[in-house]
């Protein structure tokens, strides 16, 4: 069945108008929103995201080797989304798009520290009309709007500023982080700069390994403070309504690990990653492959070995502290699911555990995400709805992005989806229903310039701001990657080579290239900015026709 999102005519004109400002639409009396809350009852979203993890750590090849008896048992009682993806990178623009449900052609903050307008309506501004406080424990990476701050406002000096309609309840922003920094100073820990914390330190004293311990124990660790806030915290609130994003930042780099997270995989016994042995023969796949492993390198993930090298030794080191900070997060959100299982809230709470992107830890000779591997797009979702136990432990495999996890939070808790989000709602999917017109594919998105100083990219590829930019559609045989630039398109067959061979020019395939870069250009048309468009401006005042019917 089709879905249809919800659209009620109460202050509509306020809402259309002016999306992001709701102090102008006028409230509900008080009694009467708390007679609504208690005929519908106490509904929670708890929404967590783990920075930079892929989806193949918790199901897939690599989650045999990781240990995550907490998330795995919250899947044994969610839905799990396979298919799922971020629409774009790095961490700013991705959870521009995850928490506005939009593209990035459509936000347009296409890079870390490149502004989101400052009225463009997010899960947190939304959920505030239905008069929830949005906390955020955590950070979201948002590059704020200078043009409604003041030139000497502190929120334009970082890209890590929160996002409008947010509760600032813990800052745990990853180049501040003040309230960690005052934990450890009051713990009495010598800190001479904050950048020490994320070298590791010899238990020895002697000369520090890349896999020697943080120099802070496991009870201090971000990921545990973090969550000993919000443990901390939430207890008050455990008789109203309430919507929380908790937000980790490992396992991003640096790949730094307290004991005993730091060294309890054995780097031997891991697989390896998957690429060719000569970086070379990366490169050779497409142009754009050629500065790929000199941006980002192993060195670039730790602290303290400016000059680490690729070998398999290392590779295989930092991936083994990668999946010990997989599994210090899952220790502690099995904390948070416990909290909500003890204070009775379990079954009245919305559980929504994702990521930002993901990462490529060696595969095809690169890390980080600036990528156009799958291995830096494919993310998990792992969505737990109260009143859903026949679904318990079920799987999706219909293409599912980022930009349909807020639409699913609004339609949840019975609050208006905006036009301007590019989502949809997963609350069918949730229920076992596709519904017909539901897409096939998946659309992802990556700027690679940096107006400030130009990349490896543009230095390379002769490219600028405008045109150092592309798309990929992936479908479920293909991956095309176009780009604004005057270079070739890639195409995967993943039935064949998969990312190891671009077939977009051979005759074969030619007839799949037309299809597929009609479907990405169909898509972009159907797709661009619809906050204003379904308005129409009449003698009677401005009114508006939803997106979705």
């Amino acid at each position: 069945m089709p879905i249809t999102q919800k659209h009620s005519n109460t202050h509509a004109v306020y809402r259309n108008l002016l999306p992001n400002q709701s102090f102008l639409i006028p409230t509900r009396p008080h009694s009467l929103k708390e007679g609504i809350r208690s005929m519908r009852g106490t509904k929670n979203v708890l929404f967590i995201v783990i920075d930079q993890l892929r989806a193949d750590c918790i199901f897939g090849e690599l989650a045999a080797h990781i240990d995550l008896p907490n998330l795995r048992g919250l899947m044994d009682d969610a839905v799990t989304f396979q298919r799922h993806f971020s629409v774009v990178n790095p961490c700013g623009p991705s959870r521009a798009s995850l928490l506005t449900g939009q593209y990035a052609m459509n936000h347009r903050s296409v890079r870390n520290g490149t502004p989101l307008r400052h009225d463009i309506p997010n899960v947190a501004t939304e959920l505030r009309k239905s008069g929830y406080l949005p906390m955020l424990f955590g950070y979201t990476d948002t590059s704020q709007d200078p043009r409604v701050f003041h030139a000497n406002d502190p929120a334009l000096r970082t890209y890590e500023h929160y996002m409008n309609g947010f509760e600032e309840v813990v800052e745990m922003r990853f180049e501040m982080s003040y309230p960690w920094r005052a934990h450890l100073i009051n713990q009495g820990y010598e800190l001479a700069t904050f950048a020490d914390l994320f070298h590791p330190v010899s238990p020895t004293g002697g000369v520090p390994k890349i896999n020697d311990p943080a120099p802070y124990k496991a009870k201090d660790s971000d990921t545990a403070f973090l969550t000993d806030q919000f443990l901390a915290i939430m207890p008050a609130y455990a008789k109203e309504s309430w919507f929380a994003h908790l937000t980790y930042i490992r396992p991003h780099p640096p790949l730094i690990a307290p004991a005993p997270f730091n060294d309890m995989y054995d780097p031997t016994k891991l697989p390896l990653p998957k690429r060719f042995d000569d970086p070379a023969d990366e490169a050779a796949i497409h142009p754009f492959f050629g500065p790929a492993p000199p941006s980002k390198t192993p060195a670039g993930h730790v602290k303290g070995f400016p000059d680490l090298a690729p070998s398999v030794e290392n590779t295989q080191t930092l991936r083994a502290i990668y999946f010990g900070l997989i599994t210090e997060v899952d220790q502690h959100v099995g904390r948070v699911i416990n909290f909500l299982k003890d204070s009775g809230q379990y079954d009245n709470t919305l559980i929504v555990v994702t990521a930002d992107h993901g990462e490529m830890l060696g595969d095809r000779h690169s890390w980080g995400k600036f990528s156009v591997h799958e291995a830096a797009y494919h993310i998990p979702l792992i969505i737990r709805q109260p009143d859903n136990a026949v679904r318990a432990g079920t799987v999706v495999t219909a293409p599912t992005e980022t930009i349909d996890v807020t639409p699913t939070i609004l339609d949840w808790v019975g609050q208006d989806i905006p036009n301007s989000m590019d989502g949809r709602s997963l609350l069918p999917l949730l229920q076992g229903d596709v519904p017909e017109d539901w897409r096939k594919y998946t659309f992802s998105e990556f700027d690679f310039s940096e107006p400030e100083a130009p990349t490896l990219w543009e230095k390379e590829l002769g490219t600028g701001p405008s045109d150092s930019s592309l798309a990929i559609l992936r479908d479920a045989r293909f991956s095309l990657v176009e780009f604004a630039a005057d270079l070739s398109p890639i195409l995967f067959d993943h039935d064949a080579n998969g990312e190891q061979e671009n077939v977009a020019d051979q005759p074969e395939y030619q007839s799949d290239l037309n299809r597929l870069t009609r479907l990405m250009l169909r898509h972009r048309m159907k797709n661009m900015d619809h906050t204003l468009s379904l308005m129409t401006i009449t003698d009677d005042g401005p009114r508006q026709k939803p997106r979705l019917v």
